[in-house]
């Protein structure tokens, strides 16, 4: 529901689109990590302006900050806190997809041209979004599931510790080591061509993220919960 409100102007004024785009991720440069630098310094919510309005230079990290401090603000207007609760849903999944956390100078995976058997043709950052999501099955009841029946006791005490910004050095590497590091040589055609070995291990890397992203969503949304009397 973000994405379809963040995209729902594109390619007309995009007003929308460019206001909220960049909250969606924040781009840690692999040669480079620096997450302020991606965060862009980690600039402060002007004073009485509410998150859903900020500024269009602003990371995910910032902005699940953000929200889950509205969210337990029992001054925040019920309209916001909506607003909020909708930015959180969809940004700490954004923030676990290791394409949202990092970069390679290819826009996190959308300019690297994939293919692999069985899957169809489509960019990197596509392929851990959807192609390497849709093996887990395709019953997101089912998957949801089997998610949480796979995790630990220490799993979930563990995930449960913290900031956003750890789990965004989480995420970037992971990236760094699987999603990229295990990445062919490009073809003369520059695609890459994934290997059965790379299909299994990303697919291993998604039931992770997923698996901690609910437990870390569970964790904010519980603490803002117990803040707002």
């Amino acid at each position: 529901m973000v994405d379809k409100y963040r995209d729902s102007d594109r390619g007309t004024t995009k007003i929308r689109y460019e206001a909220t785009w960049q909250w969606h991720f924040v781009d840690i440069e692999l040669a480079d990590p620096d997450l302020a630098s991606a965060c862009f310094g980690h600039p402060p919510l002007p004073a009485g302006v509410p998150a859903s309005e900020g500024p269009p230079q602003a990371c995910v990290v910032d902005k699940i900050d953000q929200f889950a401090a509205e969210l337990s603000n029992p001054a925040t207007k019920r309209s916001e806190q909506l607003l909020a609760l909708k930015f959180l849903l969809h940004f700490v999944g954004d923030l676990h997809q290791p394409f949202h956390a990092s970069d390679d100078h290819d826009a996190g995976g959308n300019k690297k041209l994939i293919a692999a058997s069985g899957l169809n043709p489509g960019n990197l950052h596509h392929y851990w979004d959807v192609e390497f999501v849709e093996r887990l099955g395709t019953d997101p009841r089912q998957v949801t599931a089997i998610l949480i029946g796979q995790i630990s006791n220490p799993q979930r005490q563990e995930w449960s510790t913290g900031t956003p910004a750890d789990w965004a050095m989480e995420a970037f590497a992971l990236a760094r080591r699987d999603a990229y590091g295990l990445l062919p040589e490009p073809d003369d055609h520059g695609t890459y061509a994934l290997s059965p070995a790379y299909v299994e291990q990303a697919v291993r890397d998604v039931a992770l993220q997923l698996s901690r992203a609910g437990v870390r969503l569970a964790l904010v949304l519980s603490r803002a919960a117990a803040a707002s009397p």
